[in-house]
């Protein structure tokens, strides 16, 4: 792929992301495929009203959003397209023709991360946190026909909280999905406060942590012979389907 004549910029919207991912994959994709004329920033805000000045940005072609802004940042965008509408929640936006489109590719990355070490009978589900990448994990597995109920920290209508969450219910639960970035690097000793003594063989645990590769709550699963996987194959899938709305001729 040939650089094109004008400068493009791309970069991530989200506060404290200096450890991103997002930055130095882009970065590496543009010099390898030399493309001198295109780089990825850090746009690292303390509040979510500081994106209009992002927005600014010359030649900005299209960001990614992280936490804790994929919520908030709908009200700045033009248009969403009807899966990120249905979700709630935005995680890549394209500018084009002076309109903001707000897309979510994470419902891609999730659904062809999870799909190789899920096995037929894997039908009930806990959703571990309620923002963003949680809203888009439940759409997900509604598609996939896979029942699930979400787990807070506070109790909200239609919530379990972690206090609710017994022995029993773990056993009868097949997929544990954490969307919380308790466990992240450098705080690799945090974990969510569940019934680890019930997790078995049966299980796939899912840690959206991609960082370190086994967070402590993979490793309460890796012990007892569970599934698990990180959220590593799901960043980049997420990325590469990015990486084509921005290409899109639309």
């Amino acid at each position: 792929m040939q650089a094109s004549k004008d400068e493009s910029v791309y970069g991530l919207i989200g506060r404290n992301i200096e450890y991103s991912f997002s930055r130095n994959y882009f970065n590496n994709r543009f010099q390898k495929e030399q493309l001198s004329t295109h780089r990825y920033v850090n746009f690292d805000i303390d509040e979510i009203t500081q994106c209009e000045k992002i927005f600014d940005t010359p030649y900005l072609k299209g960001c990614n959003v992280t936490v804790p802004y994929k919520q908030q940042i709908i009200p700045y965008l033009d248009e969403l397209d009807e899966g990120a509408k249905q979700i709630g929640a935005v995680n890549c936006i394209h500018l084009k023709n002076e309109q903001k489109i707000g897309y979510n590719t994470d419902v891609y990355g999730f659904q062809k991360s999870l799909e190789k070490l899920l096995l037929k009978n894997d039908k009930k589900a806990l959703i571990l946190g309620t923002g963003g990448a949680s809203l888009a994990v439940g759409y997900c597995l509604n598609k996939m026909g896979i029942e699930y109920q979400k787990v807070s920290r506070t109790a909200k209508t239609n919530l379990l909280t972690y206090d609710e969450l017994s022995e029993q219910l773990i056993e009868e639960t097949d997929l544990i999905i954490n969307c919380t970035p308790l466990g992240t690097s450098p705080n690799i000793s945090l974990k969510p406060p569940i019934p680890y003594r019930a997790i078995s063989k049966k299980h796939y645990l899912y840690d959206l942590v991609y960082n370190p590769e086994i967070s402590a709550f993979l490793n309460e699963g890796k012990t007892r012979g569970s599934r698990f996987k990180n959220g590593y194959k799901m960043l980049i899938l997420q990325a590469e389907r990015s990486w084509e709305i921005w290409n899109n001729s639309r």
